[in-house]
This record gives C-alpha cells, sequence and structure tokens, in this order.
C-alpha cells in the first residue's frame, strides 16, 4: 500500500538523520533496517532491488543540506558588497562590475583540504563501488566493523587521557594537506566497509593525528558535502532516474526527514563532544554488532 511505503521512508529518513551523524555507521543501520523493514516501494524484485540501492545513497542528500545550511558561513567563500574593499586585504579579491565580489580565501583553502580528503574513497567508488558492494554490504562486515571501531574508540579515548595529550589541531584551519589526506585514508575504510561509519572512520582518524573533538566531528560534517553528492551523481549515473510515483514520493520524504533530523543531530553532538568523549558510542557500537552476531547465528537476521 502507497501510504504504508511513504511511512516506511519516513522510518528510513529518521534512522538516517540520526546515524549519519553519530558514529555509529548509517549504512550499517539502514542495511539492518532493510531486513526487518523490507522496502519495495511497489515495484517489482529488479526494480525494488535498484530502487533500494539508490534510496540507500540519494535520501543522504537530506542530510547533507543540514550541513551546507548549518554551516553556509564557515562553507560558502563569495560575497557581494556594495562598498569596494581594499585589494590589499588578506581574504578578499576583486572582480569587475557594481558589486564586488569578495572571496574568502581561508575558506578556499578549506575546501581545498576537504577535495584532498575526498580524493581516496571517490577513486576507489568509481573504479570498484559496484563490487564493493556487491561483496561487503551484508550483516556480517557491518556486525564485526561496528565492534573493531567501537574497539577502536575505546583505545584512542584511553591513550588521549592516559597521556594528557593536547590537540595539536584547534581549528579546521590548521589542517594541512597531510592531515586532509590521512583523513581521506581513513574515509576510505569506510567506504569499503559498511559499519564503519564515515563519521566514524574519520573522527578516530582526526583523534589520532591530534584534532580535537569539535574540529574532528566538524570537518567530518564538511566531508560529507561532495562525498554524498559525489555518490549521488555516481548513482544517477548508473542506475537513472526510471522510478516509479511511490518510490520518488518515498526517496522525497525520506530526504525531507533525513534533514529536519540531521539538522537536529549536529546540533546535539557539537554539544555534546564540548562536555563528553566517543565512548559511549563505542559502548553502542560494540553491543550492537554483538547483538547482530548473536542474531545471525540464531537466523534472525540472514
Amino acid at each position: 500500500m502507497a501510504w504504508l511505503d511513504i511511512l516506511k521512508s519516513v522510518l528510513y529518513g529518521i534512522v538516517e538523520g540520526i546515524t549519519e551523524w553519530l558514529p555509529i555507521s548509517s549504512t550499517g543501520h539502514l542495511l539492518i533496517l532493510e531486513r526487518f523493514v523490507p522496502f519495495t516501494a511497489g515495484g517489482d524484485a529488479i526494480s525494488n532491488r535498484l530502487f533500494f540501492s539508490f534510496f540507500l545513497v540519494v535520501i543522504q542528500l537530506g542530510a547533507v543540506m543540514a550541513v551546507v545550511v548549518t554551516f553556509w558561513r564557515q562553507l560558502w567563500p563569495f560575497s557581494l558588497r556594495k562598498d569596494t574593499p581594499d585589494p590589499a586585504n588578506e581574504g578578499q579579491l576583486l572582480s569587475q562590475g557594481a558589486f564586488p565580489l569578495a572571496v574568502d580565501h581561508k575558506i578556499l583553502r578549506l575546501w581545498m583540504m576537504i577535495l584532498i580528503a575526498c580524493v581516496p574513497a571517490a577513486v576507489i567508488g568509481v573504479l570498484f563501488g559496484d563490487t564493493i558492494e556487491a561483496i561487503f554490504y551484508n550483516p556480517w562486515t557491518v556486525a564485526v566493523m561496528l565492534i573493531v571501531v567501537g574497539l577502536a574508540f575505546l583505545v584512542i579515548e584511553f591513550y588521549i587521557r592516559w597521556k594528557r595529550r593536547q590537540p595539536s589541531i584547534q581549528s579546521t584551519s590548521q589542517i594541512d594537506w597531510k592531515a586532509a589526506l590521512l583523513i581521506g585514508l581513513f574515509q576510505l575504510i569506510a567506504a569499503v566497509l559498511p559499519g564503519t561509519s564515515r563519521s566514524g572512520a574519520t573522527i578516530v582518524g582526526g583523534l589520532l593525528i591530534g584534532m580535537s573533538r569539535p574540529v574532528a566531528a566538524t570537518f567530518t560534517f564538511f566531508l560529507a558535502v561532495p562525498v554524498m553528492l559525489g555518490a549521488s551523481l555516481l548513482k544517477v549515473l548508473k542506475i537513472g532516474l526510471n522510478f516509479n510515483l511511490i518510490q520518488w514520493l518515498s526517496i522525497l520524504v525520506g530526504m525531507g526527514v533525513a534533514y529536519l533530523v540531521s539538522i537536529l543531530i549536529i546540533r546535539f553532538l557539537l554539544s555534546f563532544i564540548r562536555r563528553h568523549d566517543f565512548r559511549i558510542f563505542a559502548f553502542y557500537r560494540i553491543l550492537l554488532g554483538i547483538a547482530l552476531i548473536a542474531a545471525a547465528l540464531t537466523g534472525l537476521l540472514k
């Protein structure tokens, strides 16, 4: 029934909005959810499979819009000024015309670091995306990676407390190309192995190279913009847009819900990690991974 499919898309949007930004794996949760709440949206077996593969990626655009809206001033480097700024002013570049175009060079540099961090996952995704999805997108991979990354969080947090190490990177402006590339390699792990969590992997990488928790989380949010836009474009090129009305409504509703929930979760996480560490997410990941393995062994999850 059509209304049931729309309700399912609301549920998927809620799960996406929560798990995309918390370091607990959105893809892993959506794959698990699909086992218990199959999402067909009114097509045949083949179109359903293609639709769900498309839906898993494109629903993330709603979450991306939440990042763009929340961090607009930190991500958009251009502005129109009625006055004529001094060309010698750092971070500004004049364009011709009545309204000069001011360009913030610090934001452009940040975008350069973001794009550098996206290179490893982008290359592997373009070359081997379908193969990776066929081999690794299953509950067993999700369960194992939930546990592995959860343990990594615990080890890193223990090390930081034991060493009483102060972060060397206290703002996104301090991220250089080497740090960005290292973060990109951690993001690559998440791109290959569902259950790793893109945000989880990049935050772990950020903490290891000396980022503060807020900077690691914020840079993770920024990375999501080109990553998810690129992934969605690849899906459109591979699968096309030939979906029925119910499937399109499901996509739009799922994206809208993911956007609204993401706005709340992004603000929550930034506030939370200013006073707490990531251990609670680590324990959640480990317990969920163990539960999934138990469910798979007993036949509850296939």
